[in-house]
C-alpha cells in the first residue's frame, strides 16, 4: 500500500466550525466593508443556513464595536448603536431626543422609532448634567468631525437626586467611507465620566480607537489605541460641561496631532525598517523623493494628511 493511500481523508468541517470562521472575517471586517465580506463569505460557503446563522451574531457585534450611526425613519435625528444604549437585542436608545430606535442590523437600518419611557430615562437631575455636556459636545463634534456623531448616556446612578455621585459616558463616531477610492477610516472615542460630589471632583477616562484601510494595489491597515484621564471641579450643569468638553477636545486635537507627525516620518523611520537596504534588484529605493510611490501619495490625499 502506497503512503498516500494510507493517509485519511481530511474530515469536513462542522456547520458549527464554519459558522465560526464565517464570524471571525465578519467581525474583523474593516470599516464599511462588512457587507462587501459578507457577500463573498456567501458565495464561498454556499450553505444559507450556515451563512444566516454567522451574519445573525456578527452583526450585531459588529455594529455595537464600530459605534454605526443610523438615521432614525421620522427624521427626527441618527441613533448610535452602542451597548451604553442597548435596552434589547434590537433596540437603542438616543437620549438627546429620548426616543427609543428599533435596528435591523443585517440591513444596518433603523426600521422603527418610538417614545422612550420614563424608566428608561434618567432623573431630572441627571438629565440636566446630561444635556448640557451633550449641547457643548454637539458644537465640537461639527467642528472637528463633519460626519462625525456624538451621544451622553447615563451609565450609573439613573436615578440619583443631588448629592450622590453618578456616571456620565460619553461615545464619538466618526467614519469616512470611499470604497470607490480604495479608502475607508473611522474615529471612536468612549468617555467615562465619574461626578463624585463627596469629593466634589469629576474624573475623566478616554479611549480613543483610530483606523484606516487603504487598498488599491496594496492590503495597508491603520490600527491605533490611546488611552488618556484628567479631572476637574465638580460645579454647575454647564460649566461642568464645558469644563468636560474642553478637556476632550484638548486630548483628543492631541493625540490627533500626534498620530499626523508620525504619519509624516512614516518615509524615513517605518517604511524603511519594513524594506531592505538594497532590493534583489540591486536598485536603491528613492527615499529622497517617496512621493513618488503611489501608495504614500494617496493615502495622504486621502486622509487629508501633510497639508
Amino acid at each position: 500500500m502506497s503512503e498516500e493511500d494510507s493517509q485519511e481523508p481530511e474530515s469536513e468541517l462542522t456547520e458549527e466550525q464554519k459558522t465560526e470562521i464565517a464570524k471571525w472575517f465578519l467581525l474583523n471586517s474593516p470599516s464599511g466593508e462588512i457587507q462587501y465580506v459578507a457577500k463573498d463569505i456567501r458565495s464561498v460557503l454556499m450553505d444559507e443556513n450556515v451563512y444566516n446563522m454567522a451574519v445573525s451574531e456578527a452583526f450585531p457585534l459588529y455594529n455595537k464595536t464600530h459605534m454605526i450611526s443610523l438615521e432614525m425613519p421620522n427624521r427626527s435625528g441618527a441613533v448610535i448603536v452602542t451597548s451604553f444604549g442597548e435596552l434589547n437585542d434590537n433596540e437603542y436608545l438616543d437620549p438627546r431626543t429620548a426616543q427609543v430606535a428599533k435596528v435591523n442590523h443585517i440591513k444596518q437600518a433603523c426600521t422603527d422609532v418610538r417614545p422612550a419611557t420614563d424608566e428608561e430615562l434618567p432623573s431630572f437631575y441627571i438629565e440636566q448634567f446630561r444635556c448640557a455636556l451633550d449641547s457643548e459636545l454637539i458644537k465640537y463634534v461639527s467642528e472637528a468631525y463633519p460626519k462625525g456623531a456624538c451621544s451622553v448616556y447615563c451609565t450609573n446612578g439613573k436615578d440619583a437626586e443631588p448629592g450622590s455621585n453618578f456616571e456620565l459616558t460619553v461615545v464619538i463616531s466618526a467614519a469616512r467611507h470611499s470604497p470607490q477610492n480604495f479608502c475607508n477610516g473611522f474615529w471612536r472615542s468612549v468617555w467615562n465620566i465619574d461626578f463624585k460630589d463627596d469629593t466634589q471632583l469629576v474624573e475623566l477616562s478616554g479611549k480613543i480607537q483610530v483606523g484606516a484601510h487603504y487598498f488599491e494595489e496594496g492590503n495597508v491597515q491603520l490600527d491605533a489605541n490611546h488611552e488618556c484621564i484628567d479631572t476637574t471641579i465638580f460645579q454647575s450643569p454647564e460649566d461642568s460641561a464645558l469644563s468636560i468638553a474642553n478637556m476632550i477636545r484638548h486630548h483628543e486635537t492631541e493625540y490627533m496631532a500626534s498620530l499626523e507627525v508620525s504619519y509624516s516620518n512614516l518615509p524615513d523611520t517605518t517604511f524603511k525598517d519594513l524594506r531592505r537596504k538594497l532590493p534583489v534588484t540591486r536598485t536603491l529605493f528613492p527615499w529622497n523623493n517617496t512621493l513618488q510611490i503611489s501608495l504614500n501619495r494617496e493615502i495622504t490625499k486621502e486622509l487629508g494628511l501633510g497639508k
